[in-house]
């Protein structure tokens, strides 16, 4: 049987090789965890920017801040959310909404706990057993425990939730292991074109970030109730090439709260503002002149309409 002809091409004629180029990723990452895990550090250092405000205070995050970080075949939209708690009024409430609604729109799920943690999260660990999203369950501030203790958290969660597709002990203050939370989060990413342009950094406006420089301040201030009673919303912001003008009003629930704001001869306030003021000049690389003033709202977090004005209710 005669052989089928065939054509013979030089070598030298042959199309040089080329490789596909590497596929673009981008996804949501939601950070979850109780408050005072190190949510907000573990995001400021994943962004590399500064973008959610720190504090040694429980439930000093109130809502949903996006920082996102883009490569030239990815794009990381990360979403810092408040502390997982149970409501007992209507401010609580709206803040455990964000938490929920950054799960529904989730591709990569990191659930923060810590070295210290009771374990009693059992109704967010049994919403996320049920989850078919990737879980990278993270263990952050192993810089203050022993080989032991982080080895036997890390047996802990792996029998209390088996479906992680990873248990990475971690500490965000030192950067300790966060490349590798990056990594394990790049590989389960999916194929996708960048849903913000690649100079973005955050969906909050310039506002946001001022009021909330204010509000740290005054969580590192005050003591007790005095900055969970408070909320700070941003009346000016006009900017120019030399200065950036903003007026804030920082809302109280009573009077006396408003004293304490103010403090003896405006001492207080002025310091509140001398800080914050401090902050947003290096953050918006600009000089700043600040104006504040203390204004009473009785009740504000438990009223519907206010925190509907306030933000709070998930877009």
């Amino acid at each position: 049987m005669r052989p089928e002809s065939r054509t013979f091409v030089p070598l030298n004629a042959l199309p040089p090789v080329t490789t596909d180029p590497k596929p673009h990723r981008a996804g949501f990452v939601s950070i979850i965890g109780k408050p005072n895990v190190g949510k907000s550090t573990l995001m400021n250092v994943l962004v590399g920017e500064r973008l959610s405000i720190i504090t040694s205070k429980a439930q000093t995050t109130r809502h949903r801040i996006l920082g996102i970080l883009n490569g030239p075949d990815f794009q990381l939209v990360y979403s810092d959310t408040p502390g997982i708690i149970q409501p007992k009024y209507e401010l609580q409430s709206a803040m455990m909404s964000f938490v929920y609604s950054s799960l529904e729109d989730a591709d990569v799920i990191l659930f923060v706990t810590d070295i210290y943690e009771k374990h009693d999260e059992e109704p967010v660990v049994e919403r996320l057993r049920r989850s078919e999203v990737p879980i990278l369950l993270l263990i952050n501030k192993i810089d203050q425990a022993t080989q032991e203790e982080v080895e036997a958290k890390m047996a802990y969660w792996r029998e209390q939730m088996p479906n992680a597709a990873e248990i990475i002990p971690i500490s965000a203050l030192n950067a300790f292991n966060t490349e590798q939370v990056f990594n394990h989060i790049l590989d389960r990413l999916p194929v996708h074109e960048a849903f913000y342009p690649k100079d973005e950094l955050t969906d909050k406006p310039e506002r946001f970030f001022a009021s909330e420089m204010i509000r740290e301040k005054i969580f590192k201030l005050y003591k007790k109730e005095v900055p969970y009673s408070t909320e700070v919303v941003i009346e000016e912001f006009k900017e120019d090439d030399a200065i950036i003008r903003i007026r804030g009003i920082i809302y109280t629930e009573r009077a006396s709260q408003k004293g304490i704001i103010i403090g003896q001869g405006g001492a207080a306030l002025k310091k509140v503002g001398t800080w914050a003021r401090e902050e947003m000049e290096k953050f918006f690389q600009k000089k700043v002149f600040l104006e504040l003033h203390v204004k009473v709202n009785e009740n504000w977090r438990a009223d519907p309409k206010m925190l509907n004005r306030f933000g709070y209710r998930p877009e």
